[in-house]
């Protein structure tokens, strides 16, 4: 018998049954023939149990300490895939049952990488959704200036150009960021990347990020950014201070968001001294100052 098409990799930790909905999104596929490689970092709570309920032999648990490194989690799953092509799913999102079986018929020609734009799911309804990322938007010099515009739950990748490549970044200073680092290292090995416009994805929003986890964020994208840069050659040096004033920047509006408005004031004036022309930069910092008045 011939082997799957396509490999799912699900890193998981403590997330039963945010599991549970997901293994009945990836049996509901339209597309029959794939595995399902299910990474347990020994979670604590009903996981494992969660994971075995499915008899489905196209079902796998493969336990495994991560050491609260996702990306080792992921790369075990590349690592016992089996099918030419890998598909990422983390444990709290969701998708369409026509997913792999629409990002299938779009990997022709030398495709490496389908990607797809998802939905914001929040208590149940639709808040908001990305966007279509065009093969033009995933060129390196743009996945690195312009910022990372594509999610792991919402690609298919060649597995050959995985493993050449040598999987998701597992230093610790990239954590949070080891998946924009992974798209820049395909996109400078030559892949070639596509987008199918419908959303196909479910990013589930729960809970709220403290301010050690956006700072730690911030900071990994910083240093990916670093990483990176030397790649290009030459590259204007206002550039490289635009795209560290849009990480910071977008780390600041997430502590608007979360109404922090000092920290967010705080972020907002370090993106302004290493970029100050960002268009939506003075509207953002205005916003902040006028929320702490009202306090």
């Amino acid at each position: 018998m011939s082997g799957p098409k396509v490999s799912i990799v699900i890193p998981t930790y403590n997330q039963a049954d945010f599991l549970r909905d997901c293994l009945v999104a990836v049996q509901a596929q339209t597309m029959a023939d794939w595995e399902c490689i299910v990474v347990n970092n020994f979670s604590d709570d009903d996981t494992r149990a969660v994971a075995l309920s499915f008899d489905d032999p196209r079902v796998t648990l493969i336990d495994f300490a991560n050491q609260g490194v996702i990306a080792a989690s992921r790369n075990v799953g590349i690592r016992a895939a089996k099918a030419p092509w890998v598909a990422f799913l983390d444990s709290d999102d969701l998708w369409e049952p026509a997913k792999l079986e629409v990002c299938l018929a779009a990997a022709v020609d030398g495709i490496d990488l389908v990607s797809h734009p998802e939905h914001f799911l929040k208590d149940g309804a639709i808040v908001n959704h990305t966007d279509p990322a065009p093969s033009e938007r995933c060129r390196f010099e743009r996945l690195l200036l312009d910022g990372n515009c594509l999610s792991p739950s919402a690609v298919l990748v060649r597995r050959e150009l995985l493993e050449r490549v040598g999987g998701f970044c597992e230093d610790r200073d990239v954590i949070t960021a080891e998946d924009a680092e992974l798209w820049l290292r395909l996109a400078a090995a030559g892949a070639r990347m596509t987008c199918v416009t419908q959303p196909l994805g479910f990013y589930r929003l729960h809970g709220q990020q403290n301010s050690n986890s956006v700072a730690r964020h911030m900071n990994a994208s910083l240093v990916v950014l670093d990483r990176h840069y030397a790649r290009l050659s030459p590259a204007a040096p206002w550039r490289y201070r635009r795209a560290r004033a849009r990480i910071i920047y977008a780390a600041g509006r997430t502590e608007q968001k979360l109404g922090r408005g000092l920290a967010a004031l705080r972020l907002l004036g370090r993106a302004f001294l290493a970029w100050p022309f960002l268009p939506r930069l003075p509207v953002a910092a205005a916003l902040a100052v006028w929320a702490m008045i009202r306090r």
